[in-house]
């Protein structure tokens, strides 16, 4: 993990699963929780409801309705709302995030949660892990109507927060939202090495991975 030029870096963007909080909870909702509870609730086994529901993931998957609690509901007939606050306690933050945060912060950074999850989940996570303090904007890609894999969220961004792409950091678990935003011209990224605590970590290919959030810090 590389140290940061923190002389060259005026805004912080931060992803939110996996990046600052737990891939765990997400996760586990998407392959364990939802699919058992759809099983449940339509009366069908467990292999029927994985055999429905992963195709209709796979083909949603890196666009803006894979986000959306209000898609997802209408598409499966049950509130993913209600669903997610069944397993809310698995929310949790990666291991000093929260400081790394707070160091950014007090050096005058300007601090950006950018997230694909939409406001329904975001609210939730909110309620348990204190973020919001932290940050100076906190954006869903909902607002935008385009996902972080998109050019059209980057350019919203920008016309919304007035970011220079250069002189930006940008923290993400995602290989192909850092590449869109590498495409864009945001100067500095890194991924994320082990974005799920209960999974082994990541090959995170052409990308340096954050590992411990403390060792970023240092230079700051």
């Amino acid at each position: 993990m590389p140290s940061l030029p923190w002389t060259e870096i005026d805004t912080v963007l931060l992803d939110m699963d996996g990046t600052l909080l737990d891939l765990h909870f997400d996760n586990h909702f998407w392959l364990e929780h939802l699919p058992q509870r759809y099983a449940e609730l339509h009366g069908i086994s467990r292999a029927l409801a994985d055999a429905e529901l992963l195709p209709l993931f796979h083909a949603h998957a890196g666009q803006l309705n894979w986000y959306c609690t209000d898609f997802w509901s209408r598409e499966l007939n049950l509130s993913i709302r209600d669903l997610k606050r069944e397993v809310a306690h698995l929310i949790a933050l990666r291991p000093d995030a929260d400081s790394f945060l707070a160091a950014v912060r007090a050096a005058g950074k300007r601090v950006v949660l950018i997230t694909n999850a939409h406001r329904d989940s975001l609210s939730l996570k909110l309620e348990r892990i204190e973020l919001a303090p932290y940050f100076d904007r906190l954006i869903s890609s909902h607002d935008y109507g385009f996902p972080k894999e998109a050019q059209q969220f980057w350019f919203a961004l920008q016309q919304d927060i007035s970011f220079e792409p250069a002189r930006s950091l940008f923290i993400d678990d995602s290989l192909p939202i850092l590449r869109s935003a590498r495409d864009f011209g945001v100067g500095h990224l890194l991924a994320v090495h082990q974005p799920d605590s209960r999974k082994d970590p990541k090959d995170t290919e052409e990308f340096a991975a954050v590992e411990d959030y403390r060792a970023l810090i240092e230079g700051l």
